[in-house]
């Protein structure tokens, strides 16, 4: 054989070689469906000399990466309610509660969440610079026993039942913290274990009995900080939330201003120049942004949201009257919008759609404009105006008129779980209406976008049922399932909560005196920053 020929044959095995250890790697943002091989034939060239008569062939096998596909619709939509521990307003019921019974009462008001097709619950566990489960930082809380720094007895841990009982719902937990208040006038007598008797040169006593921490030094924003990031830390926590309390309101302090005198002194002889409201605001502003960036360097996909007064600043638009929060509170919160220090914003917007000077759909216009990051934007409503007819009219209505002007990420936070149960036709409402369908939680691409791994499903035919059943190669990641099924008249869906590894699903569905028959179904994973994997189609009764 000539040397030429031989170079021939060379390159050709060269290549198959090549060819049969190359394998495609899926894109990282798409889910790594089953690999299915392929047969390729590669032909040698024409052959270039009279010797080279016979034809080679070379079988290769390579991985074939399926297209993503889109699921069927499903809803999404942030449905959640407020949970306060100050004072014992939603929970628990009263102090000095049984392990128990506090237990049962958080399973009671969680399944109610779940039962009325909610997916989120805000929970306050840091009232008063206390805690509502086990810190090295601050006191157990005077809420859970009437005492400053009692565990519960027996012993458990409250934030972290809350957080697993969630999770085993399917709804997020989001952790509730008041970042700058130390003492509450519910919170019974200023207790020695207190960070108002520890901590003395951080306080400033307020007339109406409570005391805050002085926002503008650094050891109060190291300390908050601190408590913050040893929940993210230590817990499997959704998100952070922050509410309006940031500089007291002014009828706290009986209108007199802010008792930080000497902290603006010590301010101005280091060389400050900003007047006290700019620097005030500068203290608040800085220590939103330090939050959120350490959140998301611990853990990138726990969102962090504030609830601030509805309204920024009289004017703003020009038929909106009311409390100016940036003179008052010296809460610049158009500037955290604007800049993307939060992941969620719910402006607490608690007026009638019909209240001119300070009007829902407004206000939440206004907001939305400024919402130039394109963050979820989640306005909190009140919901009880002192009557069940008229809480179900105006809370349906602002729903509604939420998911029109806010169309690309739809949500509500509710103020507060206890009228959703004293007015049963306001449940009924919401339950029958707007909160019909079940909704995942809108996802946060900018936290992350990498899609999981899509589950593997298969069926069993049971009598008239059939069996859906999936497992996943990462069942730690997945937040929710959620099972696609069609009749012959469209697609439908159920959301099942992580616990859930499978569902009977009758064969035929009656419609209209038709029996329609179950044609297809499919399963998506979702993930805890609302990502959804692919979608793959299983026809039933199909060979």
């Amino acid at each position: 054989m000539s040397l030429k020929i031989k170079s021939v044959l060379l390159v050709l095995l060269c290549t198959a070689a090549l060819y049969s250890c190359k394998s495609t790697k899926p894109v990282l943002s798409k889910p790594n469906p089953p690999k299915k091989e392929v047969r390729q034939v590669i032909k040698k060239p024409e052959p270039i000399s009279p010797e080279i008569k016979k034809e080679v062939e070379v079988e290769v096998k390579t991985p074939a990466v399926q297209p993503f596909k889109t699921s069927p619709y499903v809803m999404r939509e942030f449905r959640a309610a407020w949970i306060a521990t100050v004072g014992n307003i939603n929970w628990p019921s009263k102090i000095g509660l049984s392990t128990q019974q506090q237990q049962d009462e958080a399973i009671k008001l969680l399944d109610f969440l779940k039962a009325h097709n909610y997916n989120a619950v805000i929970f306050q566990a840091r009232p008063q610079a206390d805690a509502l489960y086990e810190s090295n930082l601050e006191p157990w809380s005077f809420f859970l026993s009437g005492e400053v720094g009692q565990a519960p007895e027996p012993y458990y841990d409250p934030l972290n039942f809350w957080i697993n009982a969630a999770h085993d719902r399917g709804l997020e937990l989001h952790v509730w913290l008041n970042p700058y208040r130390a003492h509450h006038t519910m919170g019974g007598e200023v207790s020695p274990k207190s960070i108002v008797k520890k901590n003395p040169e951080l306080m400033a006593s307020l007339m109406n009995g409570m005391w805050w921490m002085d926002p503008s030094k650094k050891a109060t924003q190291d300390h908050s900080s601190a408590v913050v990031m040893d929940i993210v830390k230590r817990y499997d926590v959704d998100g952070i939330h922050f509410d309006d309390y940031f500089y007291p309101y002014a009828s706290y302090n009986n209108g007199q201003d802010f008792p930080d005198s000497e902290s603006y002194q010590a301010y101005l002889k280091a060389g400050g120049k900003l007047a006290k409201p700019d620097w005030r605001r500068a203290a608040v502003n800085g220590f939103v942004k330090r939050i959120y960036e350490e959140i998301k360097a611990e853990k990138p996909e726990v969102k962090f949201g504030i609830s601030p007064f509805g309204i920024w600043r009289p004017g703003y638009p020009a038929s909106i009257s009311g409390m100016d929060q940036y003179n008052e509170l010296y809460a610049d919160a158009k500037l955290w919008l604007n800049k993307g220090w939060i992941d969620y914003f719910t402006p607490q917007l608690y007026w009638k759609i019909n209240q001119t000077a300070q009007s829902f759909p407004v206000l939440l216009g206004w907001w939305e404009s400024e919402n130039t990051q394109k963050r979820h934007l989640w306005p909190g409503l009140r919901i009880d105006y002192g009557g069940d007819d008229a809480n179900k009219d105006e809370t349906v209505n602002q729903i509604m008129l939420t998911r029109g002007m806010v169309p690309e990420s739809k949500g509500t936070v509710h103020w507060s779980i206890s009228p959703l149960l004293k007015y049963p036709k306001l449940s009924k409402a919401l339950i029958d209406g707007p909160y019909k369908k079940q909704a995942l939680v809108p996802a946060s691409p900018w936290l992350d976008k990498l899609l999981p791994e899509a589950p593997l499903v298969s069926t069993k035919i049971d009598g008239n049922k059939v069996i859906v059943s999936w497992d996943h190669p990462a069942l730690d990641e997945v937040y929710n399932w959620v099972v696609f099924y069609n009749y012959e008249n469209g697609w439908d869906y159920k959301i099942l909560d992580r616990t859930k590894n499978a569902i009977a699903l009758s064969l035929n569905l009656e419609v209209n005196e038709k029996k329609n028959p179950l044609t297809v179904i499919g399963v998506t994973a979702v993930d805890k920053t609302g990502n959804q994997s692919s979608f793959n189609e299983i026809r039933i009764g199909a060979k």
